[in-house]
């Protein structure tokens, strides 16, 4: 049961993951590592703020 919790309130932000992924693969966005890496760190921050306890660790 909390496992199911957990991936239902980190889907907006593996959802948010998988658009940029997407606009980069179309070309909307730069492919860059360091681009890539302040959105992670951007929305890993975001999570955190978010989600508290149950956000994703790496």
């Amino acid at each position: 049961m909390a496992t199911a919790a957990k991936a239902l309130l980190r889907a907006p932000f593996d959802a948010m993951r998988q658009q940029y992924a997407s606009a980069v693969h179309a070309g909307l966005i730069e492919r860059s590592l360091l681009a890539s890496a302040r959105f992670e760190r951007k929305l890993g921050a975001l999570e955190r703020a978010t989600l508290g306890p149950w956000a994703r660790r790496v």
